[in-house]
């Protein structure tokens, strides 16, 4: 079949570079770690061409940097970069709702409501149990799904990518604390029912409530310059 071989490189090409988002994401694959194409191309038994095409790719969402001669090295977010994902978040999901949440709701689908719902409550019950590895899948999921209720899929797309980055930053530190629960965020069924009664203010106060949770959280594990040393 004409093109077919194309399309096979494109499928192994695009599930590459989901599985090393996943390993970046859960920390498996760290910050500032460097590989190169033969290195992925060796560990996956594939040829370079879909690996190289795949780092790319992960390179145009930000989670990698090209590095001449040397190959490609795994992104390091700084606190300020959070505080700034953070406020990305903010405003995309405040405008998001402002434009168009009440029209778009409308229109949504009952079918559409009950799988966000259930990822809601799939990511809550992870957040609750500390479970941080089932947490994001699920999570990432969520806001996707809930995103496409209320948004349009550049906003979605743009939205997925800041709260890629936003746990590859808070993953590490996130370990670190061992038992993690009833630390982690897990009002996503709330959410949703704020967006099912199509109350978007209610839905507003919630996220900015989460927003302050994060900085919150994160705030008191990052070592930064300003702080001054306890004595």
């Amino acid at each position: 079949m004409p093109g077919s071989e194309t399309v096979k490189r494109t499928t192994l090409r695009s599930q590459i570079a989901e599985a090393l988002r996943d390993e970046v994401i859960a920390g498996r694959l760290p910050a500032g770690r460097q590989f190169t194409v033969k290195e992925i191309a060796e560990q996956y038994g594939v040829s370079a061409t879909p690996v190289r095409e795949a780092l790319l790719d992960l390179c145009s969402q930000g989670l990698l940097d090209v590095e001449l001669h040397r190959g490609y090295r795994v992104r390091e977010f700084s606190y300020a970069d959070f505080r700034d994902m953070i406020e990305a978040r903010t405003l995309i999901v405040e405008g998001m709702f402002r434009r168009s949440a009440e029209r778009a709701l409308q229109a949504a689908t009952p079918q559409a409501l009950a799988s966000v719902r259930r990822r809601a409550e799939e990511a809550g019950r992870a957040a609750l149990a500390g479970d941080l590895d089932i947490l994001i899948g699920y999570d990432l999921r969520f806001w996707r799904e809930m995103a496409g209720l209320v948004g349009n899929p550049y906003i979605s797309d743009f939205l997925d990518r800041v709260r890629v980055q936003s746990w590859i930053f808070t993953v590490p530190l996130l370990r670190g604390l061992g038992d993690l629960r009833g630390r982690l965020w897990h009002g996503h069924a709330d959410l949703v029912e704020a967006v099912a009664c199509q109350d978007v203010v209610r839905a507003q106060r919630i996220v900015v409530a989460y927003n302050h949770h994060s900085l919150a959280l994160i705030d008191g594990l990052t070592p930064r310059p300003d702080r001054n040393p306890t004595t």
